[in-house]
Formats: structure tokens, sequence, C-alpha cells
């Protein structure tokens, strides 16, 4: 099913509000199965409105309006939509109910005649029933596309869609789901490259990467009637990626709020082993990352911030090896080194050495990074540091 979203509201238009509804209707339409092609937002205006009607129902079989439901004479969503097929506006009688209630409930608030214009839908229309406010919505299917009405206000449209409309919605068969798998070592040039053939030749299910800090992520998605026949078409997916060099070793785990904080964070605590780190021009950044991700944080046993400048690996050894043999633990991350002084605001450059204590034994890896401001800068080497502690602890799981 191809749909669109018309946002109706010239506040919209002049940049007093903000559409969220348009962010919130795609992802749920999305979960359903349902693609939402084209987002429109229109003002207040009955010609303009009709003209984007006009084209919606060319290209679209489900067509949302939000907005325009209210009492002003400026809320004329409902009566543009009736016009533009040829229906008239009809009184829901729950809705005039529900007007009714509101009004003798509060003594104080005059009933006006627009108000009225609250329980109005068009004729035909099955009615959606507002939860949040007065207002009702609608749904009505002409010559193949079906039309929905929604309020504005977000909490009037998110009670009214999860409560009314999203249950007629799931009498579709098929649904969208999704998995993410993470990646940490390979730029999204260099895995689109990779999967070009795989990207061009896509139908279902499909693939999207996405650049994130450091890393890039693969978003897979599949219509299916069923968990099962989903994770099957995933599944398949998912090992055809991995089979391309060297997606397999940069490939670190799933999920969209995933990150390798986390990974490494839970990998320490299900080996159950103490460790403590050190570090210099990353502020302390790797040391309160990674102990937040942490569940069981007794397991940091300790960390140091130096002060100097590390130009040698020799040194960096040294330094994670004094932390570890002070501490007693068998387990010590350094992430070590200098800024080097061609180095600008927006374009920081480094040489870092990550050094990695295990039970008596220090590995010493060299990173080279540039072209980063420093936020990005300390990130990244954290990243790095980390991917080294990773592939360690998971991949010879030495500890255990």
């Amino acid at each position: 099913m191809k749909a669109e979203l018309i946002a109706v509201g010239t506040e919209i238009l002049t940049g007093q509000i903000i559409n969220t509804n348009a962010q919130f209707l795609s992802e749920k339409l999305a979960e359903l199965g349902i693609d939402v092609f084209f987002h429109t937002a229109v003002g207040d205006n009955e010609k303009r409105l009709l003209s984007v009607l006009d084209s919606a129902r060319k290209r679209s079989d489900l067509v949302v309006l939000c907005g325009g439901l209210g009492p002003t004479e400026d809320d004329l969503t409902k009566q543009t939509l009736a016009l533009f097929l040829g229906k008239e506006l009809v009184f829901d009688p729950i809705a005039v109910d529900k007007l009714d209630r509101f009004f003798a409930s509060r003594k104080n608030r005059i009933r006006t005649p627009n108000n009225e214009r609250q329980a109005q839908l068009v004729e035909g229309s099955t009615a959606l029933y507002n939860p949040a406010g007065l207002a009702v919505g609608g749904m009505i299917e002409q010559d193949g596309v079906t039309y929905v009405v929604l309020p504005g206000p977000p909490s009037e449209l998110k009670a009214m869609f999860t409560e009314s409309l999203q249950p007629l919605l799931l009498q579709s068969t098929e649904k969208l789901y999704s998995r993410i798998l993470r990646f940490f070592g390979i730029g999204e040039s260099q895995l689109v490259t990779i999967l070009a053939d795989v990207i061009a030749s896509q139908t279902d299910p499909t693939l999207a990467p996405y650049a994130k800090t450091g890393e890039v992520t693969l978003r897979l998605s599949t219509k299916a009637e069923s968990e099962d026949r989903a994770n099957q078409k995933l599944d398949h997916l998912e090992k055809l990626i991995l089979a391309r060099e060297p997606l397999a070793t940069c490939f670190y785990g799933y999920g969209e709020e995933n990150s390798l904080f986390k990974i490494v964070a839970r990998t320490l605590e299900a080996q159950g082993y103490p460790f403590a780190l050190v570090e210099n021009v990353t502020a302390g950044m790797l040391q309160a990352d990674l102990t937040l991700a942490l569940q069981n944080r007794q397991l940091f046993e300790g960390g140091r911030v130096v002060k100097e400048e590390v130009t040698t690996a020799e040194r960096a050894e040294e330094l994670v090896r004094v932390i570890c043999e002070d501490l007693g633990v068998g387990l010590g991350l350094a992430l070590l080194g200098k800024i080097k002084p061609e180095s600008q605001v927006d374009n920081i450059k480094a040489n870092y050495f990550i050094a990695l204590y295990v039970k008596g034994e220090v590995s010493v890896t060299e990173v080279d990074l540039g072209g980063y401001t420093e936020e990005h800068m300390r990130r990244i080497a954290c990243l790095h540091a980390l991917n080294t502690m990773r592939n360690i602890l998971l991949n010879h799981k030495i500890l255990l």
C-alpha cells in the first residue's frame, strides 16, 4: 500500500510549529507494512488543499490528512475533503454526545455554534474517536483510495491513531520487520561499494546504509505475514552480507540503540573480569562512557587520566602495566597519544597508542586519526580502543 501524509495548517508553513506528526505517522505506518512515499504541507486554504488532494489520489492508495478539525473558520479539512469527494458533512451522534457532556460539565465554558463542527464527519466515513480531545476523525474509501482525517495536536493525533485507526489498518496481512546491523572499522562508501550489486538488485528484503559517528549501520527490512517468515528472509540477507570481506570482521552487533560501549560492557560482565583504564587526550571520555554502560560497575577497579603526551608504544605499554599492577587486575586498556601541532579547530589530527594488558602481557596498536572536530576525535579514538578490546574478548576469548 502506497501512502502519503498531508499536514494542513498555515502555522507549519510559517515555521511556528514543527511537523512532528509526520515523523510519528511515518514510523507507525512503516511498522504496519505501509510505505509512505510523500509528505506535503499545505496552508489553511480550500483551493490549495483541493489541488493537493487531486495530486494525492492519482499516486497513493492511502491519504492521511492531519490538522484542521477544530471549531474555527480556518479549520477546513473535513469541509474541503467532503467537497472533493462530492459528499455532505453529517453529525456523528457519539461525538455530539461527547460535546454535550463536555460543556455540561464546565459551567464557565460557553458553547458556540462553531463548536458543532468538531462533531462532524464526511458522509459515509467510519468515525475515528478522539480519546484526548473533542474533534472526531474519519476514514472513507472512494475510487480505490482511502482517506483518513486526523486532528493536528500531537497528543490527540497519537491517541486517535493508536486507539482508533491502528486497529483498522492492522487488518493488512503483512507487516514490516527490520533488523539493524552495526559495523566499525569501515566507512559508508566502502561498505556500499562492497554491497553494490546487492543494493542494486534489492527488492524484498531491502537494505539501507546509515553513517554514524565512527561507524556504519545497515537496516534490513522486509514485509511478511509473520515474524518467523520475516526472520527467515532477514537471516538469508544477513548471511549474504557477512560473507563479503571484510564485513564479518567489522560487524559487531545488532540494534538501533546498541553501541561498542554497550557490547564491551556486556562482555566484561559476562566474563566477570575486573579491569582498569588509562587515557590522556580523550579527557576521560573512555572511562566515563564505558562505566555508564556497565550494569555492574564494581568490575571497574579504577582509571587514570594522565597529562603527559605519549609518543611511543613503549611508554603506552609502561603506563597500562603500572595501573594494572598497582590495582592488582589482570585486564587493562590504555588510550594514549598526542595531538599533532598542525591541527586546526575543525581538523584535529592525532596519533594514538592502544595498549591492552592481559595477565601480564601487553599488545600495542598504533592509530593515526585526522580530519575531525575535537569532540569527534575523542569519540572515534574511544571506539578504536573499545574495538581492540572487543576483538580480544569476543574473538580470542583469552580470559575465559
